[in-house]
């Protein structure tokens, strides 16, 4: 991709006939208007943004400047969450950018059978955050006093089972924190239409030194957002050393299915 002249940046895509009405007054990552490509029956919202600042090298250097990086970010969804209000909308991830408006309709072509798919599982649905952390010495407490209370048979035994159930602990605190981990996610899962573990969240960038164990999205039916809210508290209470935290809702970009590298 060269540097000079424009590109296009893509944000969502949608139903050609919920894009008919235009995206007046609203601006992208550049300050750029939003407008529409159709491809029938589908429809890409975009912006023309400079390659001089969005091409391939130039946005290379530009995400490693976690300033920019988040300004940018924060642009993208306020246009990806207003097409998502309007219509069922398939968010595209962050520095998806084309040569011309010929290349987004050969996407929307290519993935027309993905994207109309992807289209009918989030409609009337939001994604949700979980993530979960670890504290390593409650949880090898908690852990400690359950196997403790499996193997101790009477007092006198009492002392040494605990004294041995800690140290076990201690050496398989993570594997136990993992276990633990899979149990919240397949529970969670089986209250939404979908659910994925993302990636831990690198310290360096979240600014919390926390012990995360668990990155999960999921998509949860509008309807049952206070069901899924609730069970994530019952989990919270369920498991002696482990916090979750429930963020969103989200625009579904967990769920979204494009990852056709952009030209």
């Amino acid at each position: 991709m060269t540097t000079g002249g424009t590109g296009v940046w893509l944000y969502a895509v949608t139903a050609a006939a919920d894009a008919a009405a235009g995206f007046d007054g609203l601006t992208g990552v550049a300050g750029e208007p939003i407008r529409v490509v159709i491809c029938e029956p589908l429809a890409a919202l975009v912006g023309s943004v400079p390659l001089e600042v969005f091409g391939a090298q130039p946005l290379s250097r530009n995400l490693e400047d976690l300033d920019w990086l988040a300004a940018t970010a924060r642009a993208h969804d306020v246009v990806v969450s207003a097409a998502v209000r309007r219509a069922p909308s398939a968010p595209l991830r962050l520095a998806t950018v084309f040569l011309d408006d010929e290349r987004v309709r050969e996407l929307l072509r290519d993935r027309q059978a993905d994207l109309e798919a992807a289209l009918v599982l989030v409609t009337g649905r939001t994604e949700w955050g979980v993530k979960v952390y670890g504290d390593r010495a409650a949880l090898t407490a908690a852990v400690a006093e359950a196997r403790a209370e499996d193997t101790a048979k009477g007092a006198g035994a009492a002392y040494l089972a605990r004294r041995r159930a800690q140290l076990s602990a201690q050496e398989t605190v993570e594997h136990d924190a993992a276990q633990r981990a899979e149990v919240i996610h397949t529970r969670l899962s089986r209250r939404a239409a979908a659910g994925r573990r993302q990636p831990t969240t690198d310290p360096a960038l979240s600014g919390r030194s926390d012990w995360m164990v668990l990155n999960g999205t999921y998509l949860v039916d509008d309807e049952r957002a206070e069901d899924f809210a609730a069970a994530v508290d019952a989990l919270a209470a369920e498991f002696p050393g482990i916090r979750l935290e429930l963020t969103g809702p989200w625009p579904p970009y967990s769920f979204a299915g494009v990852e056709r590298e952009p030209r």
